[in-house]
């Protein structure tokens, strides 16, 4: 891998790009400290502290700290990921829209320039709801403090996308998926440090520790070996004749994906789980006391974690939207028309209804496969805290470690692209030499 990545650096053209992609990571990093003000960071502090539980939580995690900190990152780019879902489902619900993404570039275009405007508009109604919460946490603002937040929050998600999007224009990989990447990782230092605390004062031990990093490694190569997986269906090409040009018959495949929902599932689910208390932490009342009370003592226990009850609800919140999501993203009526409408078809498998119902029953199987990992992923980052006793690394299974690990591979793959376009040796193999 080292002799890989020194090939990298020796082309100037794709140093640049690496170069460039680590730029905008120690922007980033400069953004996620940089604090808004109007806010007593202590405040701001002793409110998470209180929000661990809830989505305000999740969300410090993948911006890396800043929502903790109150930074101009504090949002990440979480309303954009919102806007691109919303965008996703629209376009097979709204004829209009499933008309442009089959319009080409101009239309892919035009779809991600309503995606951005959605953006802009979930940042405004996030960041005033984040206004409204630490309202009630007994942080005391003005209209004019809140309206500065909201515009100072909203400017930071809208920055870190221009940010992505330079990355995916100048550097290597998707943008997007990278500053989540740079979000999660810069989060390390912060949870490596409580580690050491508790290690420290005595909380835990080494074998606990090391009983961590057994879990991490594991879940790493298991995330790696699932997502690499595909279901490789055989395809046979008859030979057709198009104006004077004429192909030839040959055999391919149909490269079926185990983990084709990637994340999404497991950002569906949690969010719904942790919704109830997010929204009970702003109603005044303490937990067990009164109508309002049991409410809250009960959305409490519906989070992941805290009963078994509410981690086996959680794993199925997540194997039901896998095949939701699944059959959103594959069209597999369209996949059966293309393949009878370029005259190929499955070996044994006669074209039309018959090639549907075992393309279907294919990605069934599949998906049912990918699912049942996914869930296993989410519910390990409440498993091994119960084990290792060490509750501050939330990167040992979840979105956070599946993300991190999917990022890395894409990225991986795209230095992969650049030295075999340029004739030279592939960067994993070359790290296997």
């Amino acid at each position: 891998m080292l002799e890989a990545m020194q090939r990298a650096f020796s082309i100037p053209e794709l140093k640049k790009r690496i170069l460039f992609v680590l730029g905008m990571f120690l922007i980033f990093a400069i953004g996620a400290h940089i604090p808004v003000p109007g806010i007593d960071p202590k405040k701001m502090a002793a409110i998470m502290g209180k929000g661990a539980g809830t989505l305000l939580g999740m969300m410090d995690v993948f911006s890396g700290g800043a929502l903790r900190r109150m930074s101009l990152f504090a949002m990440g780019i979480a309303p954009y990921i919102n806007a691109s879902i919303i965008m996703q489902m629209m376009t097979f619900g709204i004829p209009q829209l499933e008309q442009l993404s089959k319009e080409g570039e101009a239309g892919r275009k035009q779809i991600a320039r309503i995606t951005r405007n959605l953006m802009v508009v979930l940042a405004a109604i996030q960041s005033f709801g984040m206004t409204f919460i630490f309202t009630q946490g007994g942080v005391h603002m003005g209209i004019l403090t809140r309206l500065q937040i909201c515009v100072a929050l909203t400017a930071g998600s809208t920055l870190l996308l221009w940010l992505g999007e330079q990355v995916t224009q100048n550097g290597v990989g998707n943008g997007v998926s990278l500053v989540i990447f740079a979000g999660i990782l810069l989060s390390l230092p912060y949870q490596s440090q409580m580690i050491l605390v508790q290690l420290r004062a005595g909380t835990v031990t080494w074998v606990n520790l090391l009983a961590l990093i057994v879990a991490f490694v594991g879940t790493v190569y298991a995330i790696i070996y699932i997502t690499q997986g595909t279901r490789r269906i055989p395809i046979q090409h008859t030979k057709r004749v198009i104006g004077r040009s004429q192909t030839q018959a040959g055999a391919s495949y149909l490269p079926i994906k185990v983990n084709t929902a990637g994340v999404i599932p497991i950002i569906f689910a949690i969010s719904i789980m942790l919704l109830p208390a997010t929204l009970l932490n702003v109603v005044p009342g303490q937990p067990g006391v009164g109508f309002v009370g049991m409410l809250k003592d009960f959305s409490l226990k519906l989070n992941p974690g805290n009963t078994w009850w509410s981690t086996l609800i959680y794993a199925l919140f997540v194997i039901i939207f896998t095949y939701f999501y699944t059959a959103i993203v594959m069209n597999i009526q369209e996949m059966s028309d293309n393949l009878r409408k370029y005259g190929s078809y499955v070996p044994g498998i006669r074209p039309g209804k018959p090639t549907y119902d075992y393309l279907e029953r294919v990605v069934s199987r599949i998906t049912m496969a990918g699912a049942f990992f996914l869930a296993l992923v989410a519910v390990v980052q409440y498993i091994v805290p119960a084990f290792t006793h060490l509750q501050s690394f939330t990167l040992v299974g979840g979105t956070s470690l599946l993300i991190v690990v999917g990022v890395a591979i894409e990225t991986m793959q795209a230095i992969e692209a650049q030295l075999l376009m340029r004739n030279y040796e592939g960067f994993i193999k070359g790290g296997q030499s």
